[in-house]
């Protein structure tokens, strides 16, 4: 019985030592990151019939139990993968907000100088000061342009970069969580759970879902099998698969994630790719960068084009009708590097004021072909060229094999590209080509207006004055050019005469021929005469000065409802908006993610006070088996005495 009783205490005394070093591991482990609280699992030994009665035999540690929730920590995880990847989005979108609601260097100064300098120049188009000045304000503009662009193009290249190291950082923690598996899946063959290596693995998989958003899988045999995107396989068992990264076919300006399989490498869908800092990198990049470049782009090269347009109808300071002011930009085609064919995919902008901030996919099938919107998924499918989306002409020429593909992108260029033209202030074309006069000697009432020149002006500019001469017996204007008919706009309604006829009288119609229109009202007299001619010597004319400034108010884009100004406030708008989208979600994201963990860590998290107690208990136990193991051996000698 002594014997039996030494046994029992030897038990309590080992269970209580158990569950000393348990608690110290715990008290030791209280801040160490994906640590679970331990606790002993004690039972009874088996009892021994001894006729009168079973006998407890002491206590048997049964197991060491790690306190942890599997649906805790899936949530954890899958709020801590929405956190990381606003945190990475929102860390993106701040620099482009800031960027572009500077109000101090940003481009709406830069814009209003521009125009103001305009405006200054059509005060006084003779002044040379005038003339530098504007010069120095568009060279100003082009340069906020060029330097805005750059500095998108500089965080593509950041993001770049972040995705290359968010790719290997994936790599390396899928690596080493196949290294746990297999050491857990060998540990567990002894029965017991390993309980630290399941903590260190358990905290891999949080880091991986700052990450990448993943799907874990328990298997029976303790391993995880992870997945990531569309159901990649990123760890199966004791194998990791692993990521890498590829310059996109269609834009070598572009670093993508792709997926290592056996003899090849496929990219992988982005928007596929959700959740942490990699899913918020390439949400930044497809949902904010790119259309942020494009409407830069659309602005500068909106602006360049229409302004140009105007310029080019105006005449200069040498009496030549005026060239471009500014560059522009042209789209960017670029083929995938996997195409078969011969085809090559060209395009040019035919109309500013249809633009998007889109770029578009042309994909061949083999029989028709498919001009696809990025932004939204619109699909224009047509059988030949040439074809026009959005203000944008498509052509393709060679043969292109089924399957092949090309990226347009009709903007993204446009802010890098923006310059200016001219650099001798006499070539600003502030005046107008045209001059029209009524002969001092006329006795009627007849006025003609100043006149305005269009596109086709610049065709034929005249080289010498026409003189229009009224009859009032038929009511008539002769003396038109003979190559050139006229057409008489009255009230809303045409009319046409051929080259060199008569033209009928009508008091405040609009007469236009050769790109020149001008108005005639009043009662001219018999054999009163009326000239248009070229705008010699017109170094004080401003006319073409003010039509180039009221551009800055002109709906010039987004099909006639923004101007220049207007369509970059929308611009600047919609960032901030996404910018305060991102900031909230984010705010709300970790809140909801500091309650998950709180509520994780009150169930598996170490409690000092707890632990403290715990401790006590369990030295007052070790204290009292020591007793009970000390009694037995009083109990032992007392037998051995009577033997003496």
């Amino acid at each position: 019985m002594a014997t039996n009783i030494l046994s029992i205490g030897q038990s309590a005394l080992a269970a209580a030592q158990v569950g000393i070093s348990t608690t110290g591991h715990n008290i030791a482990n209280a801040s160490t990151p994906g640590y679970s609280r331990q606790v002993v699992v004690q039972g009874a030994a088996l009892a021994q019939n001894f006729g009168y009665g079973f006998v407890g035999q002491g206590v048997d540690v049964t197991t060491i139990q790690r306190i942890y929730s599997d649906f805790q920590a899936a949530q954890v995880r899958s709020t801590q993968s929405a956190k990381s990847g606003l945190d990475s989005y929102y860390a993106q979108i701040t620099q482009v907000n800031n960027m572009f609601a500077d109000s101090t260097s940003g481009l709406s100064p830069t814009l209003q100088g521009f125009f103001s300098g305009i405006q200054n120049l059509a005060s006084d188009p003779s002044s040379g000061a005038a003339r530098q000045t504007t010069l120095s304000s568009a060279n100003a503009l082009a340069s906020t342009f060029q330097n805005m662009g750059s500095q998108l193009d500089q965080m593509n290249q950041s993001v770049n970069a972040q995705v290359t190291s968010s790719v290997a950082t994936i790599n390396s923690l899928a690596t080493q969580i196949a290294q746990l598996n297999s050491n857990i899946a060998l540990a567990q063959g002894s029965g017991q759970p390993p309980n630290d290596l399941l903590d260190q693995r358990d905290q891999l998989v949080l880091d991986l879902s700052k990450q990448i958003k993943t799907s874990v899988v328990p298997q029976d045999d303790g391993k995880y099998n992870i997945f990531i995107g569309n159901g990649q396989s990123l760890v199966v068992g004791s194998q990791a698969y692993s990521l890498t990264t590829a310059v996109s076919p269609t834009d070598s300006s572009r670093v993508v994630p792709a997926y290592n399989t056996p003899g090849k490498t496929v990219l992988l869908d982005g928007s596929a790719l959700t959740g942490g800092q990699l899913g918020g990198l390439l949400d930044f990049r497809n949902q904010t960068l790119d259309p942020a470049k494009n409407a830069l782009g659309r602005v500068a090269i909106g602006l360049a084009t229409t302004f140009n347009a105007q310029h080019r109808l105006g005449q200069d300071q040498n009496g030549n009708l005026g060239g471009d002011f500014f560059t522009v930009g042209t789209p960017s085609v670029t083929a995938n590097t996997g195409n078969l064919g011969s085809g090559v995919a060209t395009a040019s902008i035919s109309d500013v004021n249809a633009l998007t901030v889109s770029d578009y996919r042309l994909q061949y099938d083999g029989a028709n072909y498919t001009v696809t919107r990025v932004s939204d998924g619109k699909a224009t499918t047509f059988a030949s060229f040439p074809q026009t989306i959005d203000g944008v002409s498509f052509n393709l020429t060679g043969t292109p094999a089924a399957g092949d593909n090309f990226l347009i992108k009709p903007t993204a260029t446009g802010a890098t590209v923006f310059g200016v033209n001219i650099s001798d202030p006499s070539l600003i074309a502030a005046a107008a080509p045209i001059v029209t006069s009524a002969t001092i000697s006329n006795t009627g009432t007849g006025v003609i207006s100043a006149g305005s020149v269009d596109s086709a002006y610049l065709a034929s500019p005249l080289t010498a004055p026409v003189t229009l001469t009224y009859a009032s017996g038929t009511n008539q204007l002769t003396g038109f050019p003979a190559s050139q008919p006229v057409t008489v706009t009255s009230n809303g309604t045409t009319t046409t005469f051929a080259a060199g006829a008569p033209v009928t009288y009508t008091p405040g119609a609009t007469i236009s021929f050769g790109g020149i229109s001008f108005t005639l009202s009043g009662t001219p007299a018999n054999a009163d005469t009326f000239t248009v001619g070229p705008n010699t010597g017109g170094v004080g004319d401003n006319r073409n000065a003010l039509l180039l400034g009221a551009l800055q108010t002109a709906n010039t884009l987004a099909n006639g409802t923004a101007s220049y100004q207007g369509a970059f406030s929308q611009m600047v708008a919609t960032i901030g908006s996404k910018t305060n989208e991102i900031n909230v979600t984010s705010t709300a994201e970790g809140q909801t993610l500091s309650n998950l963990v709180a509520a994780q860590q009150s169930t598996s998290g170490v409690n000092l006070d707890e632990e403290a107690t715990n401790l006590l208990r369990y030295q007052q136990a070790y204290q009292a088996a020591g007793k009970v193991m000390q009694v037995a051996s009083q109990l032992f000698s007392v037998l051995l005495s009577l033997g003496q």
